[in-house]
Formats: C-alpha cells, sequence, structure tokens
C-alpha cells in the first residue's frame, strides 16, 4: 500500500522520502527496497507508537540540522494507508502551500459522513485555526463536514520548533500532529488548506472492508487508463489487473481474466475468460483462455487452452498449439 503512495510524489521533485515503520519493519523496509519508485528511500523506527506528532518527529532525526533550517524547503508528510491518492492531488496541494507563502498547508476533504476524522476549524478570512479530533470535538465541531486528511505540506524550518510546543493532553494520551496546525496558526504564520477535488484519493484503509473499497476504486482506474490507451475490456467490472502489468496495444481481456504481478502481454492477443495469469510474459498475437500461468513465458501467435495450467518457468514456443487441458512439464 505504501508503494501506492510514494507513487503520488511523481513529478514533485522529491529529493528523498523517509519512510517510519515500526512493527513488520524489517519486511515492510526489504519490500519496499525491491519495488518502490524511482526515489530515494530511508528508513527510521518508531519504537514505540504514540501518536502521529511523535511519528513526525522520529522522521525529523533522518534529516540534517542544515536541511531542517533551510527556509526555503519543505516538508511533505503522507499517511501510508491513502493507495488511491494521486500525483495531480498533491501537486495541487504543492502549488497552493508555495502561492500563499504558508508554514502548513493542510489537504482536506468535504465528506457526508465525517465520522472518526478530525474537523477543520476555520476562523476569521476563512483561515485554517486548528484540527479537532473527534474525540475531543464539541457537538458544534462534530456536525463540520470538512475534514482533515493527515496530509500536510509544512516549511522545513517551522515544523521542528512546532513539534517542540504539542504535548499528550488529549483523549488518547498522544502527540497529535494536527496540534501542530494550531500551535502554528496561534503564531501568527500562515496555514493554508487545499479541498481535495475527489474525496476519494484520500480515503484510508483501516480495516479489509475499506481495502476491498479501495481496491474496487483502483481497479475502476486502472482498467478505465488502459482502455483509453486502446485495451478492449469486453467487461471491466469482471476485469481484474495489477498497476504493475504491461499491457501493448489492442490486447483484448474476455471477463474474469486476471492478471497479476509483472505480467507483460504483446500486442493483439486475447486473454480469458476465466484465466489467471501471475508474472507472465505472453508475446503477440496469442489467446489463451480458461488457463492459469504463474511465472510462465508464453510466445507469439500460441493457442493454449482450455483448461491449461502452466507451472514456473514453463516455456511455451512461437506457434504452439498446446490444446486442452494442457499441464506444463514440471522437474
Amino acid at each position: 500500500m505504501v508503494l501506492y503512495v510514494l507513487d503520488s510524489l511523481a513529478g514533485c521533485e522529491v529529493g528523498r522520502a523517509v519512510v517510519v515503520v515500526g512493527h513488520g519493519a524489517e519486511r515492510v523496509t526489504k519490500k519496499l527496497l525491491d519495488e518502490a519508485p524511482n526515489v530515494s528511500l530511508e528508513f527510521v523506527e518508531q519504537e514505540v507508537q504514540r501518536g502521529t506528532g511523535d511519528a513526525v518527529g522520529v522522521a525529523l532525526t533522518a534529516f540534517s540540522p542544515e536541511e531542517l533550517d533551510d527556509v526555503e524547503a519543505d516538508i511533505i508528510v503522507l499517511p501510508g494507508d491513502t493507495p488511491l491518492l494521486r500525483a495531480e492531488t498533491i501537486s495541487a496541494l504543492l502549488a497552493t502551500h508555495q502561492s500563499t507563502d504558508a508554514a502548513c498547508t493542510l489537504l482536506t476533504a468535504r465528506v457526508t459522513d465525517p465520522t472518526g476524522y478530525g474537523r477543520i476549524v476555520r476562523g476569521r478570512d476563512n483561515r485554517v485555526d486548528r484540527v479537532v479530533e473527534q474525540a475531543d470535538a464539541s457537538e458544534a465541531q462534530l456536525a463540520i463536514t470538512e475534514v482533515n486528511t493527515s496530509i500536510y505540506c509544512f516549511r522545513a524550518s517551522v515544523l521542528g520548533p512546532a513539534l517542540r510546543r504539542i504535548t499528550p493532553e488529549n483523549a488518547q494520551g498522544e502527540y497529535y500532529l494536527t496540534d501542530v496546525v494550531e500551535v502554528l496558526a496561534s503564531a501568527g504564520y500562515r496555514v493554508s488548506a487545499v479541498v481535495a477535488e475527489d474525496a476519494l484519493d484520500t480515503t484510508g484503509v483501516n480495516d479489509r472492508l475499506q481495502l476491498a473499497a479501495a481496491e474496487m476504486e483502483l481497479r475502476r482506474r486502472t482498467n478505465e487508463a488502459w482502455m483509453r490507451k486502446g485495451v478492449t475490456m469486453v467487461d471491466p467490472g469482471r476485469t481484474y489487473v495489477d498497476t504493475t502489468v504491461e499491457l501493448a496495444a489492442d490486447v483484448t481481456l474476455f471477463p474474469d481474466t486476471i492478471l497479476q504481478g509483472s505480467c507483460v502481454i504483446g500486442a493483439g492477443t486475447e486473454l480469458g475468460p476465466n484465466t489467471r495469469l501471475v508474472d507472465c510474459r505472453v508475446g503477440a498475437r496469442s489467446v489463451v483462455e480458461n488457463s492459469v500461468g504463474r511465472g510462465a513465458d508464453i510466445g507469439d501467435d500460441v493457442r493454449l487452452g482450455p483448461f491449461a495450467v502452466l507451472e514456473p518457468g514453463a516455456i511455451v514456443s512461437d506457434g504452439a498449439r498446446p490444446g486442452p487441458f494442457y499441464t506444463s512439464p514440471t522437474e
């Protein structure tokens, strides 16, 4: 999920990314180093989870004093559970931050049901005064439908001093990063906000139900992008394509086709129905139907299936016609 968040930094000229890890740190670190986009990654561990403010304080230990004192530098803070976040949304946040000369700029969202979110409290000239977490909100504040998304851009030189002024005196007994907003606003700094054009971009994932909803939206976006590039999907709602898959022009995907991992599909190929391929290469002008494969290499002009099974390492030569119920040889 963090990989999708890192993808949202594309085009933002980010020098490096610092990832705060905790539970399962070793596994997360390895995964990100193996598959992260073209951005320099560093990792710091939050050994005791004492809130979002503490997590950002831990992250700042990765920066030198000179970097943190640079009045021209900005620090973007992103949660690791927002896989639908898009690069254009972060670009809009940065543009507002820089154009308003803000010390802090928040990405907010307007939602029908704000339950569980921190509320954005605005004051004079509609400026952001503070963020109130639900557990600490009054009845009037609970009625606010503009919510905090936990996505920020800070002027680097003010973030550290502001963090040192927050306390865990709240219902959760944690250091809230949201308290930094009030600290900066009270000190006379400009705090800006950008309302996300699509609230779905900011959706966090906290359970399996939210994960399924995020996957559905990500699949819709992925399928739409491929169809606009010339890929045919007979039933997009029943077609599953990972964002790591590569499809050439004029590929046709029939219902219940699932492409996962690092699949590469050649031009003019037809896949499905009822076909699942994982980490497979399929050449041009081939047909694969009612079959499954993992780590296989299928050549050009192949007719495979129905009901073929390809084991890892299987190779189907150009022009082959393996026939129904074909099973690749195993060692």
